[in-house]
């Protein structure tokens, strides 16, 4: 896997045409700095953002598929559908469809094997949430996440882990070091197990901003970021994909 930190755009349903400017800046202004950029704009403006990306680095993700190629399944996006469209990455599992839509880790785990079918690279979310956080089952609840939603049918493919506790999901809460350390250690040991020495890197999601990324990409095993409301103009999201150059990798 890279050894450089992923910087990943999540705009969730947010962007439209005129958003697309952003984009373009995005990619003109990381050229030459060392993190791997991508974004996850909604599906419909996928194809016309690989148009405008075109040549660059930046990398194109889907927010979400669906398990099965095709089929009668509306209002529904395939993952060969989202490849079509220009991607090479997509979301899964993160905490606004496990809770919001109610989407089990079965269910991940069946869209991971559907993503990587078209050639996708997916980005697995896991996280507790915060009745979870404060009845002492994050432990608990994150090895039961890995366990179901982290297969050992990824074994020898391409794909990340991001770790995002749902209570600093868009609250301006981040957890604390202590926090994260103790969750990417039980991630971390979870994936070494089960995948060895082609572990993927684990990203940390969860109120990531411009002020706190290069505390939190220098913690010990955050190997990248997930970040929503930041990423969405280029004065907040530009200073977290420059913060990639002075963590460690």
């Amino acid at each position: 896997m890279p050894q450089t930190h992923l910087i990943a755009a999540n705009w969730k349903m947010n962007g439209v045409k005129a958003s697309l400017p952003i984009a373009r800046t995005i990619a003109e202004q990381s050229r030459g700095l060392q993190a791997r950029v991508a974004l996850f704009p909604p599906a419909t403006l996928l194809p016309l953002m690989a148009d405008v990306l075109q040549g660059t680095d930046i990398v194109l993700g889907g927010q979400d598929c669906h398990h099965a190629d095709s089929g009668a399944y509306t209002g529904d996006i395939s993952a060969p559908m989202l490849k079509d469209a220009g991607a090479s990455m997509v979301i899964l599992g993160h905490s606004e469809r496990r809770h919001g839509h109610l989407e089990p880790c079965a269910l991940v785990a069946r869209k991971s094997l559907a993503a990587l079918r078209a050639g996708l690279e997916p980005i697995i979310c896991i996280g507790e949430t915060l009745d979870q956080r404060q009845a002492g089952l994050t432990i608990p609840v994150l090895s039961r996440q890995l366990a179901d939603s982290v297969t050992s049918d990824l074994k020898g493919q391409a794909f990340h882990v991001s770790y995002e506790p749902v209570w600093a999901i868009g609250t301006g809460l981040v957890a604390s070091d202590a926090q994260i350390l103790e969750a990417f250690a039980l991630i971390r040991e979870h994936l070494d197990k089960h995948f060895g020495t082609n572990a993927p890197q684990v990203l940390y999601g969860g109120s990531v901003k411009a002020s706190n990324a290069a505390h939190l990409l220098a913690l010990e095993g955050v190997g990248g970021a997930l970040v929503g409301g930041a990423s969405l103009t280029v004065e907040d999201f530009m200073p977290i994909i420059r913060a990639a150059d002075t963590a460690p990798v």
